[in-house]
């Protein structure tokens, strides 16, 4: 009997110890604007390592098929954060809406402007694009921002290509190899996917590498990040820093780690059958991650810069781009984690 009631205690202790670390868990959900894209791949890795449940979150990621999908969700109510691109705080400021970004991921936003293998001999140039479909991962998009930008900086209307929604991953595959657009902007790992079937894949525009990203914007221009309301970040500060630091910690691991070993923590379904493009993919990509979390402030103005140049919305709005970001949260992350600033 004494063996019966001791189980039954160490049961009870059990259930209370597990539903007091649930209970001690905040609920934060993020808005991923899609998830099987390289670009955010530090968000999904924080779940797979187990970052969220150590800094005391119980986080459920969202995955939809673009950015502009993802902030549509925070800022109507159902998600919390967006882990998407930093641009979209700076071209929502104009129009008055206060979005912070917290933690960058990326130092470089990987967008790439590509062909259609099928429409290889008639498109040459981003000067061609004028009157042809151009698939972007959804309308609204950082995906299409990039492609307005191009076409301005090319001397043409930011609305002479007709812009379809296409998704990231393999609808947009898809959509270039049946023909069913002109050309795309898309990510890794669907651009190494593409180009592994097409060798001769014709690229008009890249902002995978520093070098790439310098020629095509004059500067480093961050990419994913996670950022919510000016509102939630000021009434959310514990779950803000507990994010920044599972971030932040994410970064550091994937700098000390192999590709290989990158990938093997990665979710079967979103590395897909081909294994060895994946890696291609992820080793291309690596450098593209941050590797403080930090936002560089330059990146920042430059943001600003190049919405100035393509929105006249943006241009007249007099925006305090310092406003639209903060470093806060990373600096007390890491100190918290021993990490020196890079």
């Amino acid at each position: 009997m004494k063996k019966l009631f001791g189980r039954l205690a160490g049961t009870l202790l059990a259930l209370a110890l597990t539903s007091g670390l649930a209970a001690a868990q905040s609920k934060v959900t993020i808005a991923v604007g899609g998830g099987s894209c390289l670009c955010y791949l530090p968000t999904v890795l924080a779940r797979q390592l187990g970052e969220y449940d150590k800094a005391g979150l119980a986080v459920e990621l969202v995955d939809l098929k673009g950015g502009s999908d993802a902030l549509k969700a925070v800022l109507g109510g159902s998600a919390d954060v967006v882990s998407g691109y930093f641009d979209h705080c700076v071209n929502l400021a104009a129009r008055k809406q206060e979005l912070v970004s917290f933690v960058v991921y990326d130092r470089y936003p990987g967008l790439v402007l590509v062909v259609s293998p099928s429409h290889t001999s008639e498109i040459n140039s981003i000067k061609d694009l004028a009157g042809k479909k151009v698939g972007v991962s959804a309308p609204g998009s950082s995906t299409d921002f990039f492609l307005k930008y191009l076409l301005k900086k090319n001397g043409l209307d930011p609305t002479s290509a007709a812009v379809i929604g296409v998704g990231l991953g393999g609808t947009a595959v898809a959509a270039m190899e049946q023909g069913q657009i002109d050309a795309a902007v898309m990510l890794d790992p669907s651009v190494t996917v593409l180009q592994g079937s097409h060798p001769d894949l014709k690229i008009l525009s890249d902002t995978r590498t520093q070098k790439d990203t310098l020629a095509v914007f004059g500067g480093e221009y961050p990419g994913g990040s996670l950022y919510s309301t000016m509102a939630w970040v000021t009434s959310h500060e514990k779950e803000v820093q507990a994010l920044a630091n599972a971030i932040v910690n994410t970064l550091a691991w994937i700098h000390s780690h192999s590709p290989e070993e990158i990938m093997a923590k990665m979710p079967e379904e979103t590395v897909g059958k081909n294994k060895e493009l994946y890696l291609a993919a992820l080793k291309n990509t690596i450098p593209m991650y941050s590797e403080t979390g930090k936002m560089d402030p330059r990146g920042a103005d430059a943001v600003l810069a190049v919405f100035s140049e393509s929105s006249p919305e943006v241009a007249k709005a007099n925006i305090d781009v310092s406003k639209t970001w903060t470093n806060r949260y990373v600096d007390q992350a890491r100190k918290t984690t021993g990490l020196n600033a890079k």
